[in-house]
């Protein structure tokens, strides 16, 4: 017979993380390394192999997926990309996936004008307050080219009228 887990966020694990006073844990899985990954409230916590978390906000999460036990998470803007496996998964997947679209206030593939294509996605935190913008260009565009950055950004204030963001 199989026991079942705890509910409780194991004590060591919760000592290590650093959450903000209102920030609550809505789930937890173990992973393949014996550490933890750890849904909030307000963020992601991922661990390192340092044994402490890194501390993603949800509205700094560009995808997500699960795909054959693993969790993938790509930052927005660039940012990195964290591998995790997880042994158990238990509601850590659905809780990232409406975590993550939660925040998302606008979504919108825009082609620009010297060719190809940006993603311009809008985020706003669970606790309100301004939307973020980050910008996605297409595979082959460079991102650090100051004329398409311009372009993009010319593209996000037509985006910003037309949605009074």
């Amino acid at each position: 017979m199989r026991l079942l887990r705890a509910s409780r966020l194991p004590a060591p694990v919760r000592d290590a993380l650093t959450l903000d006073r209102s920030e609550r844990v809505l789930a937890f899985a173990p992973t393949r390394g014996g550490s933890h990954v750890v849904a909030t409230s307000l963020a992601l916590h991922l661990p390192t192999p340092e044994k402490g978390f890194t501390r993603v906000p949800w509205e700094r999460v560009d995808q997500a997926s699960w795909k054959d036990g693993w969790l993938h998470v790509q930052e927005t803007s660039g940012g990195p990309e964290h591998h995790v496996r997880l042994t158990e998964p238990g509601s850590v997947p659905e809780t990232v996936r409406e975590r993550v679209t939660a925040t998302i206030a606008v979504n919108h593939h825009a082609k620009l004008p010297g060719g190809g294509t940006v993603r311009i996605a809008g985020r706003r935190p669970p606790t309100g307050g301004e939307v973020r913008w980050s910008f996605v260009f297409e595979a082959g565009l460079d991102p650090e080219d100051p004329g398409l950055r311009a372009q993009a950004e010319q593209l996000l204030e037509d985006l910003r009228r037309q949605t009074g963001l």
